[in-house]
């Protein structure tokens, strides 16, 4: 029975790790606005928009022209980040992160620049008319200040010509949050010009990790993850949004709008080449690169924008105003632990105390943990052993009793008296038809959230450990995976399985190992150290229960079967 539920977790394991976007849900993408929209002023609401929005945003008098002659660079840095702005479109052409590095070793690009040279800067100004879009981004603006400045700053571009005029102000600080405010006006008139975030990030260097680019967003208790699929290009999803942006993997862009109700988003779906392999360059497959774009439809834009990474002490500290009184108003939730995510967000906060605190080091924290983890639940495996044996002991009895009623066809009433003698024998002898099963069943939930915290957590990300560089990817040289096959291979060979077929057995054995080493194959490093560790400490905990009264009673029991099945 054991050997069959380890196989239907098995499958359950596959079938989670390759459909587990099906089980999200996504809100359907509403049209974009009517035509007549893009070219008419948008009238403002004011039971939405708050009070004094517009003069919080000065805006060039009308008929006053300001152009820059050139362009020209400014740069704002502080300790976490370095971004570099240019007058021309008042957008930003590089945005590095200080504390994260790519895969050559040096700070991390934020801004993906082949698909930014394609689709458009981050900060840059989406409007649904296209010609006026690209006038806005190809502009030279007037900047407040040029070279290079730290933080706090405040840095503003203006422009101005006979028909539009532009106002784009940002405030920095100390942390991974910019203030943005943001004005256009046209003949007089307010003109819908949204900031965005168009083209993806810096560190999607491969098609998966571009396949893990969602369109983001949270209503109160509510939060939305669009996966590429379901995204719609220049569609307009209406608020409230407390936040919306675009996130991969390990990395966010969100605008936190201060007016939550008049806030909307427009979601932007674009395609680009990439290498398919980045050691084979002339090989490319197309990929989608997502984007947001989120403000005020109907004024000026006001608001802040997190750029960086998702580390959820990071998250945790960034404010956001309007959540209900029942949820933490912060940005925790852009760190997705999924469905089981109430076990799996205490293993982390377990394991990163451990890191801080034990081992220095993310690879032996994990191992630290798995360890704990596997001695705590060794009382299970000893409880599904005794299910087993007592199962068994009665087995024969249980094949007396079907063997009276086979005469009976299945749809017999009495076949119902079957199932009662069974049930009246199990009773006697202290026997739950679920017994070996159970403890088994209590460990998937386990597994499942270990594996997807594990892959969430950015800390794990070129997180060191021997010969391993990076516990999020791969194993490069896969001794991880081989390890897992072999340890598998020792268990299924030590662990006694007195009901089933020898021939069975036999095949189970190595079927068993070799579909979970496939499995494991291209599975993160880090979440393949737990699994060999736990194959590794299973081994050890088997060994020693095989040489108890238990374990004896148990492998005897199985020669006696295999031996009967040689006499027929």
């Amino acid at each position: 029975m054991e050997r069959r539920l380890l196989l239907v977790f098995a499958l359950t394991f596959l079938v989670i790790l390759l459909f587990q976007p099906l089980l999200k849900k996504y809100l359907p993408q509403p049209p974009p606005p009517q035509k007549q929209a893009e070219t008419q002023p948008q009238p403002a609401q004011p039971s939405n928009a708050p009070p004094m929005v517009q003069a919080q945003v000065p805006a060039p008098p009308a008929g006053v022209t300001r152009q820059a002659s050139a362009e020209a660079e400014t740069v704002i840095e502080n300790d976490l980040y370095r971004i570099t702005f240019t007058n021309r479109g008042g957008q930003v052409k590089s945005w590095v992160l200080k504390k994260f590095d790519d895969d050559a070793g040096k700070p991390l690009e934020l801004v993906n620049q082949t698909a930014a040279a394609r689709y458009g800067n981050p900060l840059s100004l989406w409007t649904y008319d296209e010609t006026q879009r690209n006038k806005l981004n190809s502009a030279l603006f007037v900047a407040s200040i040029q070279g290079t400045q730290s933080a706090p700053a405040e840095l503003t571009f203006e422009y101005a010509d006979a028909d539009v005029s532009v106002h784009k102000t940002f405030r920095f600080d100390h942390t991974y949050v910019v203030q943005v405010e943001v004005s256009v006006a046209s003949k007089g008139s307010q003109v819908t010009a949204l900031p965005m975030w168009p083209a993806g990030f810096g560190d999607e260097t491969s098609p998966a990790s571009y396949a893990a680019t969602l369109v983001e967003y949270q209503n109160g208790s509510n939060v939305e993850r669009v996966s590429v699929k379901k995204v719609s290009g220049g569609a307009t999803v209406p608020g409230p949004f407390n936040w919306a942006g675009v996130a991969d993997q390990y990395f966010a862009a969100v605008f936190l709008p201060d007016d939550p109700q008049a806030a909307a988003m427009v979601t932007l779906h674009n395609h680009i080449d990439v290498p398919k392999d980045p050691r084979k360059p002339q090989e490319t497959i197309t990929v989608d690169v997502l984007g947001a774009a989120v403000g005020n439809l109907h004024g000026p834009t006001l608001g802040r924008l997190f750029v960086g990474p998702k580390v959820l002490s990071t998250l945790e500290s960034v404010h956001v105003a309007g959540m209900p009184p029942n949820v933490e108003p912060d940005l925790r939730q852009l760190v997705d632990f999924g469905w089981l995510g109430v076990i799996a967000r205490p293993l982390f906060a377990w394991l990163r105390w451990t890191k801080e605190k034990i081992t220095g080091n993310w690879g032996w924290a994990i191992v630290v943990q798995t360890l704990i983890i596997n001695l705590a639940l060794m009382p299970l495996r000893i409880s599904s052993m005794k299910s087993a044996l007592k199962m068994q002991k009665i087995q024969p009895q249980m094949n007396s009793i079907k063997e009276k009623y086979k005469k009976y066809s299945l749809r017999d009433p009495r076949r119902q008296e079957m199932n009662t003698e069974i049930g009246a024998l199990m009773k006697q002898e202290g026997v739950s038809p679920v017994g070996g099963c159970l403890p088994l069943l209590l460990q998937m939930p386990f597994l499942f959230a270990y594996y997807r915290m594990l892959g969430v957590a950015i800390d794990l990300r070129h997180a060191h450990w021997l010969w391993i560089r990076d516990l999020s990817s791969p194993d490069p040289l896969y001794i991880l995976p081989i390890a897992i096959i072999v340890t598998m291979l020792l268990t299924q060979r030590m662990t006694p399985q007195a009901g089933m077929d020898p021939a069975q057995q036999k095949m189970m054995n190595l079927l068993m190992p070799l579909m979970l080493g496939v499995i494991s194959w291209n599975l993160a490093s880090g979440l393949c150290l737990y699994w060999s560790e736990g194959n590794l400490i299973a081994i050890v905990q088997q060994s020693i229960m095989n040489k108890t009264k238990l374990g004896r009673e148990m492998r005897e029991m199985m020669l006696k079967r295999a031996a009967k099945k040689k006499d027929k």
